[in-house]
């Protein structure tokens, strides 16, 4: 029986029909909670190392009855299930109103980051009904808007951090958001929600210079002794949140755990509990990676996760074929990403790096992304990655780096068959320079399952 699984590109599955020979690699399975909603409100009833949150509430009104709260959420790059029978927005706003407090004294702040704001129209999409019914004031947060900016401090890396001021004039913080591998942090969730998500665009910068990205413990499911981390968690720290609600999903973003309580006791929980089977042993290296940029590939920017994880396990010179399905506006990313994409596809690689990492280089916003696609290219040439998509237009290939997989299937008229012929043209162009077959890995579940090998430090 020939091998035939599943990509989920987080909007879409794409059926796939890799080569008998290709191995699998998959995460661990995850079991999803049994009683999600009761799961939920033990959380939030019994945190880890804080007061329940209705406890909570009620505290700070007896010192303060006109008390407001904030309640900060990821935007739509981030399955979180804020919404639905999974939804995790509307009971902890449930809780907070049965302790006291007025909806009307509730925020909802969305941790945008650099990203653009979300349109009403998204908002809908990812918002329960009775968030609009309440009549609760929802902000987006704009990292360039410095009317909503104000200092909270500096940090040991340097340079002034800057903080949305609607989070910093709350009288009660909570996070919300979900724990994920992470190509920079090592994880998502946790202190991620205030940095980057709340920072103004210019203390982003401090956090993304391209030393601290070029650190070998700035990637996946690692903490200790990773620079982007530290600097988020101080950062956070500096901003203060009263509690956190992180949640961990499997492949099929079905809640496998709820984690309230104090940020970093809370936060650890979760990431321990995402180690579990987030994880994938693997004993080698492979001639073909074939991956996708899942539910966070909304554009070209965001693909460079997965670009990130398989150049982890591809052979020097190997080839690395990406899948991604594109729903943003913008299917490649904006002008200042566009304009430093430009600048790999000239220099290269070494002279990228070389540039960026000079003393007097003038930071560019985004230039982090393109640096996050030289791990692969440090590994294979550039025109060995196949890029697997539909919403680019062809011409931009003359400038983004890689190959255009529409260029070596013109007749494909799917995802999957544009998946599969590239792997064919990878396998045929392999054994015609080597003589030899190529030992070919499906990275199943694109940037979210990170393969370990023996010996790593994750």
């Amino acid at each position: 029986m020939p091998q035939k699984i599943t990509l989920d590109l987080g909007r879409t599955h794409i059926p796939l029909q890799p080569p008998d020979s290709a191995e699998i690699l998959s995460m661990g399975k995850a079991v999803p909670l049994v009683h999600p909603k009761q799961a939920l409100l033990n959380a939030l009833r019994n945190p880890c190392g804080t007061q329940s949150l209705q406890d909570l509430i009620r505290h700070k009104l007896q010192y303060n009855l006109k008390a407001k709260a904030v309640i900060v959420i990821s935007d739509n790059t981030r399955p979180v299930p804020y919404k639905g029978e999974q939804g995790t927005l509307y009971p902890i706003i449930n809780e907070m109103v049965m302790a006291g407090l007025p909806p009307s004294r509730i925020q909802i702040l969305i941790a945008t980051g650099t990203h653009h704001p979300l349109t009403d129209k998204e908002l809908k999409q990812i918002l329960p009904p009775e968030i609009f019914s309440f009549g609760i004031d929802i902000i987006n947060h704009d990292c360039r808007n410095s009317q909503d900016l104000i200092p909270i401090g500096r940090t040991k890396i340097g340079g002034e951090i800057l903080i949305n001021r609607h989070y910093m004039s709350a009288d009660i913080k909570i996070l919300t958001g979900l724990v994920e591998s992470h190509f920079m942090a090592g994880v998502s969730g946790g202190r991620k929600s205030i940095c980057p998500g709340l920072m103004a665009e210019k203390s982003i910068h401090i956090l993304h210079g391209g030393s601290i990205l070029n650190s070998p413990f700035a990637r996946d499911l690692v903490l200790e002794n990773n620079p982007v981390h530290e600097e988020s968690l101080n950062v956070a720290r500096m901003a203060g949140c009263d509690m956190i609600v992180n949640v961990t999903l499997d492949p099929e973003y079905n809640l496998t755990g709820i984690f309230a309580g104090e940020l970093d006791s809370a936060h650890q929980a979760a990431v321990n509990k995402l180690h579990e089977y987030a994880a994938i042993p693997v004993k080698e290296k492979y001639d073909i990676v074939v991956t996708h940029s899942g539910f966070v590939g909304i554009n070209h920017y965001q693909a460079a996760k997965a670009a990130s994880v398989a150049a982890t396990i591809i052979k020097p010179g190997g080839y690395c074929i990406l899948a991604s399905q594109h729903a943003d506006i913008d299917p490649v990313g904006s002008s200042d990403y566009r304009r430093m994409l430009r600048l790999l596809k000239e220099k290269g690689t070494d002279g990228f790096l070389k540039m960026i990492l000079f003393d007097k280089w003038t930071f560019v916003p985004e230039q982090w992304e393109p640096q996050m696609w030289t791990r692969l290219f440090k590994v294979i040439p550039e025109e060995n990655l196949l890029y697997c998509t539909f919403e680019i237009p062809p011409d931009d290939f003359k400038w983004i780096p890689g190959t255009d997989a529409r260029t070596l299937a013109p007749q494909a008229r799917s995802l999957s068959q544009l998946i599969e012929r590239s792997i064919n043209h990878a396998i045929n162009t392999f054994q015609k320079k080597t003589g030899m077959p190529p030992n070919i890995a499906v990275l199943r579940d694109g940037p979210y399952g990170i393969p370990v090998t023996a010996g790593s430090s994750h």
